[in-house]
């Protein structure tokens, strides 16, 4: 039965500008095979509500916990940057952001429960409403200068018992900078519930995981553009497209130059490792 708390209240239900979507049950406690390994990269198999109670047992246990995510280009990185296994390697969570990944898995067998993919846009109404109810604090890292203030003040009017702070992501990143320091320094003040780190991939995984021992205790989430989409500066495609698995087609036609390769190209990177990957699951089926 799902938690009673992360239902909103209708108070709340009034103040937020976007509907969310029916929730439907989900299982507290995860099931050891529904963590898969797809394409080589270990994946936990969960609904947007199972993140979700992740996210508030850590908070309310006074735990570190990181969640990060998977999709096509993450696995692309991972094999030209494979230093990214760190940071997949320290996560608790691991979101499957991509309906080709879940595509793939039902057909090689790994799975027959309903999925789709899971990311921050997909909980992000969850996850605010449980925010204002909880008082969290939340530090945002990420975006350009002015862009996560724009954001933070957007999501006060909406939840404004939520505690939001803000770091942009353009500084000097490299380990004993003193701007890198400044960040730490500003985030162990803070002492967050939350902490989301938005530079993009992969530069976000990589400072988490060569940082990740000088983070206080706290839920760790690489969210990417999460800020600029709460900001305005980016617009989030509507989220049947995304149960659809077509979100891609969406992000492609508004930034065609920066996303083409990513779309269109290294995807087919992968096919060796997808034959790959086929073969072995045959072989496990004779």
């Amino acid at each position: 039965m799902a938690d009673p708390s992360l239902s909103p209240s209708a108070p709340e239900r009034v103040v937020t500008e976007r509907r969310a979507r029916p929730r439907a049950p989900f299982r507290q406690n995860r099931r050891a095979h529904e963590r898969v390994t797809i394409l080589g990269q270990s994946m936990d198999l969960v609904k947007p509500e199972e993140v979700l109670h992740h996210i508030q047992q850590a908070v309310r246990q006074g735990a570190k916990s990181l969640i990060a995510n998977h999709n096509l280009h993450s696995l692309y990185l991972m094999q030209k940057r494979p230093e990214l296994g760190a940071f997949y390697d320290k996560a608790d969570l691991i979101e499957v952001d991509s309906t080709p990944l879940l595509a793939f898995s039902r057909a090689l067998g790994l799975h027959s429960r309903g999925f789709h993919r899971c990311t921050y846009l997909d909980w992000r109404d969850h996850f605010w409403s449980l925010a204002n109810r909880e008082g969290w604090r939340i530090l945002s890292v990420g975006g350009a200068p002015g862009v996560g203030d724009d954001a933070a003040r957007r999501l006060k009017l909406r939840y404004p018992d939520t505690d939001i702070a803000i770091h942009h992501g353009f500084f000097d990143a490299r380990p004993g900078s003193s701007e890198n320091a400044a960040v730490l320094d500003r985030i162990t003040t803070f002492q967050p519930h939350i902490l989301f780190v938005g530079m993009g991939m992969p530069r976000q995984e990589l400072w988490i995981a060569e940082n990740f021992e000088r983070l206080p205790d706290c839920v760790i989430l690489s969210v990417g553009a999460a800020f600029d989409y709460e900001a305005g500066v980016q617009s989030a495609a509507p989220r049947w497209m995304g149960r659809a698995g077509i979100e891609w087609a969406y992000r492609l036609l508004h930034d065609p130059k920066r996303l083409f390769v990513r779309y269109c190209v290294e995807p087919w990177t992968l096919l060796p490792l997808a034959l790959r990957h086929i073969r072995q699951a045959r072989g496990r089926n004779r």
